[in-house]
């Protein structure tokens, strides 16, 4: 079960007079102050924040940072000058020895940037190592280590060696590893830099896809930003060695917190990393409860507001179709008495989901004859996506995005027009 970690006002300091740094800092004197007076390096600077279960959590900046640091003092493999750090309430630095083995035997687990595969070992017998430290059966740990490997799409290699893989391969070694305990936390550093650019991506929606069958708390260290938009429910940027934010990836983008995190941000990739929902506005809608008419009560309506096209919505908000004063026109050409909206739909207008990246909705913005309807996962209307929304957004040189707008009332159509004067009476 995903973990909650806790990290409280924790320094780290280097040198042989930590506490006499510690005590500048309570001075106010900065990190290169402290490095000038005493010869002491702060790692970390006085870092607050909280990782929620099941969250991945991106700790990223420059090299020099601190953010290595950081993550080895989640499981003590570096010990805290002060400040405490808490696995789901319990502080770790006061567990004793025996106890900290069996937290980081049981419930955290590390893939480092190497992928330190032993290569007299079978990729089996390399995956089920830590298992095999820590005492556990020799089938036990196997069964396990099999189970693993096929979480990381390796079944089958178990009896393969390392250097009959390719370096994507090893790296998946290196992540069944981890995953072969089972752990609630997971600790990430720079496990992909040493990888190609298209293995990369790769490595990165795997790791996706596990949390999506199964959900651990992630900790993933990295100094590329696209990764860390890509893969990161949320992100804390450090520089020399204090956090300067954390949030998440739209959060960053619209809000830097300064001019060192604008920067940071600046060459992001941003129709990668924002999704249609993030940029849909909202547009004229109307609901039709009755699905025998409506289509002269909706032309009227787009004929009054000078509008072109409407978006139909059941009584729930769920998205019907989209439909124009043209496509209305047509379908009531000839035709005598009440008609219903469905006959009116354009079949060009289909929706997109809410999760689809700004990137992708190129293609289907070229086709669609109207701003595109922006659907959630089941089915909710949130908005639409128009061509000039998105150049507007692309524009680094505008203002940042908005966020969402606030949900306008859709129109309510009169099912009794036009025997009835007003057309958006609400219905009865």
């Amino acid at each position: 079960m995903a973990k909650q970690i806790i990290i409280d006002h924790v320094f780290k300091v280097f040198g042989e007079a930590p506490q006499r740094a510690l005590e500048l800092v309570q001075q106010g004197l900065s990190k290169q102050d402290i490095l000038a007076r005493t010869g002491n390096s702060i790692g970390v600077f006085d870092a607050s924040f909280t990782i929620e279960p099941g969250e991945i959590f991106v700790v990223m900046g420059l090299s020099g940072s601190g953010k290595s640091t950081l993550v080895r003092m989640l499981n003590r493999l570096i010990t805290p000058t002060s400040g405490r750090i808490l696995v789901e309430g319990q502080d770790i630095g006061l567990l004793s020895e025996r106890e900290l083995r069996a937290l980081r035997r049981k419930d955290i687990s590390m893939v480092f940037q190497s992928f330190a595969l032993m290569p007299h070992h079978t990729v089996l017998q390399n995956t089920a190592f830590g298992l095999e430290l820590a005492g556990v059966g020799r089938q036990e740990r196997e069964q396990a280590a099999e189970q693993a490997l096929a979480q990381v799409g390796l079944a089958g290699w178990g009896a393969s060696y390392p250097d009959e893989l390719s370096g994507g391969m090893q790296q998946r070694v290196g992540l069944a590893r981890a995953l072969a305990s089972d752990p609630s936390i997971l600790l990430m550093d720079e496990a992909f830099s040493a990888l190609d650019p298209i293995i990369r991506t790769e490595m990165q929606s795997e790791l996706l896809r596990l949390q999506e069958s199964k959900r651990r708390t992630i900790v993933f260290i990295s100094h590329d930003l696209d990764e860390a938009m890509r893969i990161g429910d949320r992100i804390a940027i450090m520089k020399d060695g204090q956090v300067v934010q954390v949030g998440t990836p739209d959060e960053i983008l619209r809000c830097p917190a300064d001019d060192y995190v604008r920067s940071f941000v600046r060459g992001v990739d941003a129709a990668a990393v924002f999704k249609a929902g993030d940029i849909a506005r909202q547009a004229l809608t109307v609901v039709s409860a009755q699905g025998d008419r409506g289509c002269r009560a909706a032309l009227r309506i787009l004929e009054d507001s000078d509008r072109e096209y409407a978006y139909v919505l059941a009584s729930d908000q769920r998205l019907l179709g989209v439909v124009s004063s043209q496509s209305l026109r047509d379908a009531l050409h000839g035709h005598h008495g009440p008609l219903g909206l469905r006959h009116a739909f354009l079949t060009n207008a289909q929706p997109v989901s809410a999760d689809t990246p700004v990137a992708e909705l190129f293609g289907p913005m070229s086709t669609a004859p109207c701003p595109l309807p922006v659907v959630s996962e089941s089915g909710t209307y949130l908005g639409v996506v128009s061509r000039t929304g998105v150049m507007r957004f692309l524009d680094r040189d505008t203002p940042p995005v908005p966020p969402p707008q606030e949900e306008s009332a859709p129109l309510q159509l009169n099912p009794h027009y036009p025997q009835a004067a007003n057309p958006v009476a609400p219905l009865q």
